[in-house]
């Protein structure tokens, strides 16, 4: 029953976070008002970026645009430590840090007509910080967005091997032969023998999630459309689309289809990279149309699916805990065994979503501010939707380790950090996990895993697209900084600002490291640097924040200590992976580069905030 009362301790956590902490952000200190029109979002409504949108849809698109790839891949990789120190920082920072970091972001952006964090970085810290910050999300965001590009081509890419097999529970570590019972998840008929020597291999190939996420995009148009052109209610569009996404995807698991369609086979050469030509070229469409036409509404119907997932996962893991199918963790609460990397910093930089993200406060100052109708929808937007980002990285902490049919299972995927076999297979031990928990509501193993794969797919675009747009905007502030008119004219069309964005992130999503004298995508070793430089964002938004509230003549201890914490611990791990890139068995020249600037960079951000404090504190 441990890893029950272990879930239900952190449900009554984020209860009391919401209702007593977030209320006290709210009044005392950032002092929210509930009237409407005094957002920039009606100050500066344009139809395209700027639009009063009601709470509920603005929720679904800001939850959608944070809650992707990130908060499931982190904790699947972050388990290697045990579960304790996952859990601890996916709740208790999404509590004090995470959530104060959203929050935050929003109402200084709101507060300062709907500027980005860099540019209300300049107001405050100087225009020498605002082209530092633009500099420090230029690689945050092509670093993330290349890595889940990396992620959805293999995803979306049939394995031939395993194209006909069902997703079954992968063999369990015995050191005999032994005849499996039906609580083993295999068919009776069948003898598994393996050692703890041998890993096992997870499932990280799902073509069947193709046709439902095209699905998606064609009912957000029509969604888009028939609600901001035509006047249709909300509710019936709500309810078609996410029965017509549900249909799809069942069309979608049918082998047929997908062999008729082509799918299964579209991305089979190894030297055309096709699918992530694709995923670049929807980037850039989501980047140019209006907000309103697909990413909101897309972001909106990917939403529902989420809520959906999990609470079939929540419940189907309860409904396992009292039956006795999920009784342990099946992992140690902190690894004894050392691994390749130190615990610490690294967990706090390997959870780079799901506890803090400073991707989040580019959503939340680049594009939710634009949209938000009233300054009080900010708690429960801000803090609340870090919440559910949260309550995603915990499902993902619980499926990767109470999700394993043993503990012989866990310890044979999770040996060493190098015997995690890439980002992929990892979000494969998610899909495993979590499909075991559905199925305890009496749905088919195979089709639980088809539909979390389609979640985990399409909150993973939603991010591409968002970042893109988030990127292109990012492109066009660097551009009125310089004096030339030309480059502020050019870099400011948002096509050519898109097409910079696209290319920026599939220069990362091709590029290549030597690994034991073989070329291989640079996935694990991206990850650890997008980790760091995430978490630096995060740390710096806190700063602005900080200084904001210390301009403001508030407490600024809510955010300070927050801050202190987060740049600690990633300053910390900039400089061992620095070392790491440079000296490693094969070392990484180029982002060993991208590394010591951003290391750089930070450094004299900091000045230049310490520069500003003091001007604060003296005025």
């Amino acid at each position: 029953m441990l890893p029950l009362l272990a879930v239900f301790g952190c449900f009554t956590l984020y209860f009391l976070g919401y209702k007593f902490y977030s209320g006290y952000l709210s009044k005392s200190i950032f002092q929210l008002k509930d009237t409407v029109g005094d957002t920039p979002a009606h100050k500066f409504n344009d139809g395209v970026d700027y639009l009063p949108t009601k709470p509920a849809v603005l929720f679904g698109h800001h939850y959608a645009s944070i809650a992707g790839l990130a908060p499931i891949l982190g904790p699947a990789v972050a388990v290697i430590w045990g579960w304790l120190p996952a859990m601890l920082w996916v709740v208790l920072g999404g509590i004090f840090v995470g959530c104060v970091h959203d929050f935050g972001a929003i109402v200084v952006s709101i507060r300062n007509q709907g500027k980005s964090i860099g540019q209300v970085a300049q107001d405050l810290l100087g225009p020498r910080a605002r082209s530092l910050f633009h500099a420090i999300i230029f690689f945050l965001v092509a670093l993330a967005m290349g890595v889940f590009v990396i992620v959805l081509a293999e995803m979306f890419s049939a394995d031939p091997k395993l194209k006909q097999a069902p997703v079954t529970s992968p063999p369990k570590v015995e050191q005999t032969q032994t005849t499996p019972s039906i609580k083993d998840h295999v068919h009776p008929s069948e003898v598994r023998v393996e050692t703890p020597s041998s890993p096992i291999k997870l499932r990280s190939h799902f073509p069947e999630a193709v046709i439902p996420t095209a699905g998606i995009m064609v009912f957000a148009v029509l969604v888009g459309w028939l609600h901001y052109k035509k006047g249709m209610k909300l509710g019936p569009l709500t309810f078609a689309s996410v029965a017509l996404t549900l249909v799809v995807m069942v069309l979608g698991m049918n082998e047929s289809i997908l062999s008729w369609t082509g799918l299964s086979d579209i991305d089979k050469s190894p030297g055309v990279p096709i699918w992530k030509i694709i995923l670049l070229t929807y980037a850039f469409l989501a980047s140019v149309t209006p907000v309103w036409l697909l990413l909101q509404s897309r972001d909106y119907i990917n939403s529902f699916l989420l809520y959906l997932g999990i609470i079939a996962i929540y419940f189907g893991f309860v409904k396992g805990s009292i039956f006795g199918e999920f009784s342990s963790f099946n992992a140690e609460a902190i690894r004894t065994e050392k691994v390749d990397m130190d615990i610490i910093p690294f967990v706090f930089i390997t959870i780079a979503c799901g506890a803090v993200s400073g991707f989040h406060a580019l959503v939340s100052s680049g594009t939710t501010a634009k949209q938000l109708d009233r300054e009080i929808d900010a708690r429960v937007i801000g803090y609340g939707g870090m919440i559910g980002e949260s309550l995603l990285g915990l499902t993902s902490v619980v499926a990767c380790t109470i999700g394993f049919a043993s503990a012989g299972e866990w310890s044979s995927f999770y040996k060493s950090w190098s015997g995690i076999q890439g980002l992929a297979p990892s979000v494969g031990a998610y899909i495993y996990g979590t499909g075991r928990f559905i199925s305890q509501l009496g749905f088919d193993e195979s089709f639980a895993q088809g539909f979390i794969a389609l979640v985990v797919v399409s909150f993973a675009l939603t991010s591409l697209d968002s970042a893109t747009r988030l990127l292109r905007y990012n492109i066009e502030e660097i551009a009125e900084s310089f004096g030339s008119e030309i480059v502020k004219k050019t870099l400011g069309n948002r096509y050519i600002s898109s097409i910079i964005a696209c290319i920026a992130i599939g220069f990362f999503a091709f590029l290549q490291i030597d690994q034991g004298g073989k070329k291989t995508t640079a996935g694990l070793a991206l990850w650890k640097l997008f980790g760091t430089t995430n978490q630096l964002l995060a740390g710096l938004a806190l700063l602005v924040i900080s200084v904001y509230l210390l301009y403001s003549k508030k407490k600024t201890w809510i955010s300070f200590i927050p801050m202190v914490f987060v740049l600690g611990a990633t300053l910390w791990a900039m400089v061992i992976n620095f070392y790491d890139f440079l000296f490693s068995k094969s070392p990484s020249y180029l982002l060993a580069a991208v590394g010591g600037v951003l290391i750089f960079l930070t450094l004299w951000l900091l000045l230049e905030a310490i520069l500003a404090w003091r001007r604060f504190s003296k005025a």
